[in-house]
């Protein structure tokens, strides 16, 4: 009964955050670690430019039925059913690409505070950095 619970208050918690279970209950990704995978011209920092090819890698190896879209099913928790719909403009319960590139786009924002338009190991480590990674990974 308790781990019960404990499971259900968890699953509240994170839908209140705007998290799924799958992808905030995954082994999250540390922001060096984060880097030294994005991070193709090694300056020690991810840019736009770095993370929408890996997210445009991502889309497409998530992308299972050939329809050009993603569903819940296959983004797989990296968003909440409240995020996709706030990433759904057309209301049509999936992501094309240039949707789920727009999600990434506005995780990358919240991301990087001091509007450098760069992302160290330390931003991808906060909380929107981690909903970022999320995404993408």
């Amino acid at each position: 009964m308790t781990l019960r619970f404990i499971s259900g208050f968890a699953a509240v918690t994170l839908a209140v955050c705007g998290l799924s279970a799958p992808a905030a209950l995954a082994k999250p990704m540390g922001g060096a670690s984060a880097v030294k995978m994005i991070d193709t011209d090694n300056d020690g920092t991810v840019d736009m430019k770095e993370v929408e090819a890996v997210a445009s890698a991502t889309f497409d190896r998530l992308e299972k039925d050939a329809d050009g879209t993603l569903d819940a099913r296959e983004l797989k928790g990296r968003l909440s059913q409240a995020g996709v719909k706030r990433a759904d403009p057309d209301s049509d319960g999936t992501l094309d690409k240039k949707e789920y590139l727009a999600a990434v786009g506005e995780r990358f924002k919240m991301a990087d505070p001091d509007n450098d338009g760069t992302l160290d190991a330390k931003e991808l480590n906060s909380k929107a950095g981690k909903a970022l990674i999320a995404l993408i990974k």
